[in-house]
């Protein structure tokens, strides 16, 4: 089995191992769904660290994968210090000790808590207003048999 040349791996660049991939910031933006200034930004916050050539900014899959997580973190509510601390744990994993692990655990459980409260609140605000919808569906009823 022949390997590809180099010319082939740069006309193709999934052909790369995934670590060896690059990323243009409209690729990232089109993968994620989100603007190059929210890359900027991101990167402006320190999440991300692309090389640059000139003006041209080269991401590679760490800052994919950083990426991704800062996305999946602010969908999930988390501040972007919160974010930060996460995404440097995920890049120390493998040399990661027991305190950055019980300290990653220890924001998820809080995560987790503050879902819990929102889902109880969720829960009885559906009830409230439930209620109040039954009390003004009785009300136009009776207002429509006095009618």
């Amino acid at each position: 089995m022949s390997r590809p040349s180099s010319q082939a791996q740069e006309a193709n660049p999934d052909a790369l191992p995934k670590q060896h991939r690059t990323y243009s910031i409209g690729e990232l933006a089109r993968m994620f769904e989100v603007t190059p200034r929210t890359i900027r930004f991101y990167e402006q916050e320190g999440l991300l660290a692309p090389t640059r050539q000139g003006q041209k900014r080269i991401y590679r899959e760490k800052d994919r994968v950083r990426l991704k997580l800062t996305l999946r973190g602010k969908r999930l509510g988390f501040s972007l210090a919160e974010i930060r601390e996460v995404v440097e744990m995920y890049d120390a994993m493998p040399d990661g000790n027991a305190r950055q692990l019980k300290r990653l655990l220890e924001i998820l459980a809080d995560k987790r808590a503050n879902l819990e409260r929102q889902l109880e609140d969720i829960r009885l605000m559906k009830l409230e207003i439930d209620d109040v919808d039954q009390r003004a569906r009785e009300v136009l009823r009776q207002l429509g048999d006095d009618a």
